[in-house]
C-alpha cells in the first residue's frame, strides 16, 4: 500500500508499505487490514475523512466477488468513514495508459490525478440548482469526462416552471405516470459510469435525489457530493468533494 499526497497533477509519495493478507479473500479480513492501515495516515495529517482522503484498491481486491466487495467497501466506511473505490480492471488500464501518455509514468495514479473518469452522471435538483449542476457539468467535461446523463442542460420551453422539467433531448410526457419512464433511463445510465456526481448546494439533498440514491448503494456506484450532504437520514459509503 502506498500514500501519497497529490497537489494539482503532482503526486509525493509519503510512504509506501507491504502488507500480506495471507492469501485471504474474507471481506472481514481485508477490512481489517485496510481500517487499521487508515488509522495510521494520521501520521501525515489530522483529518482524515471522505473529503481530505481518497482510497483506491487494486489487485486482490479486484477479485473479490460482488457480494464480497460490497461488504467490504461496507466494512471499512463503517470503522473509517472513507470510500474504498475497488478500481476495476478495465479502469486501472485507462488510468496506467494515461499516465504513461502524460508522464510516462507506469504509477495509475499518475493517470488518476489527471483523468479520473472516462464517464460520469450528474444528479440533483434541475428545477432549483440548473446553475450549479451546470457548473458541475462544465467541470467534469474540462477535464475530458463525458457526461452520460443529462446530455444536454437546455430546458424544453413547455417544461419550464413545472415540477418535472424536461431537456431538449427528451421527449414530452405521454401522462403524469411517464415520469417514471424518464426518471428510470436517467439511473440506467448510472450503471455505465465510473462515479455518479450529486450536485448538493448548501449540503441539501432533494427527495427525488433521495430516491436515485437507493438505486446507486443496490448497484454499488461510485458517489460523490459536491458538499457535505445535510439530511440523509442514513449514512453510506459515499465521497465528498468534486475535482478531488
Amino acid at each position: 500500500m502506498t500514500v501519497y499526497h497529490s497537489q494539482g497533477c503532482e503526486l509525493k509519495l509519503l510512504k509506501r508499505e507491504w502488507l500480506t493478507f495471507d492469501d485471504s479473500r474474507n471481506h472481514e479480513v481485508l477490512a481489517d487490514r485496510v481500517g487499521a492501515f487508515c488509522a495510521g495516515l494520521t501520521e501525515f495529517n489530522k483529518v482524515v475523512d471522505n473529503k481530505t482522503t481518497r482510497l483506491h484498491a487494486t489487485g486482490v481486491f479486484q477479485q473479490l466477488p460482488q457480494p464480497e466487495a460490497a461488504a467490504l467497501v461496507n466494512g471499512v466506511y463503517v470503522d473509517t468513514g472513507l470510500y474504498l473505490n475497488i478500481v476495476r480492471p478495465e479502469l486501472e488500464q485507462f488510468y496506467l495508459k494515461t499516465g504513461m501518455s502524460a508522464c510516462g509514468s507506469d504509477d495509475m495514479l499518475e493517470g488518476l490525478i489527471r483523468r479520473e473518469f472516462r464517464n460520469a452522471v450528474v444528479c440533483g435538483s434541475f428545477q432549483q440548482s440548473l446553475g450549479y449542476i451546470e457548473d458541475a457539468i462544465a467541470r467534469l467535461r474540462e477535464s475530458g469526462t463525458v457526461v452520460l446523463s443529462p446530455r444536454s442542460t437546455k430546458i424544453k420551453p413547455e417544461t419550464a416552471g413545472t415540477d418535472f422539467i424536461l431537456f431538449d433531448y427528451q421527449d414530452l410526457l405521454k401522462n403524469e405516470r411517464d415520469t417514471w419512464r424518464h426518471k428510470y433511463l436517467h439511473m440506467d445510465t448510472f450503471r455505465q459510469a465510473d462515479a455518479v456526481v450529486v450536485c448538493n448546494p448548501g449540503g441539501l439533498v432533494g427527495k427525488g435525489t433521495i430516491f436515485e440514491l437507493g438505486f446507486m448503494s443496490a448497484i454499488s456506484k461510485r458517489v460523490i457530493f459536491t458538499e457535505e450532504p445535510l439530511g440523509v437520514s442514513v449514512l453510506f459509503p459515499c465521497e465528498v468533494g468534486l475535482g478531488f
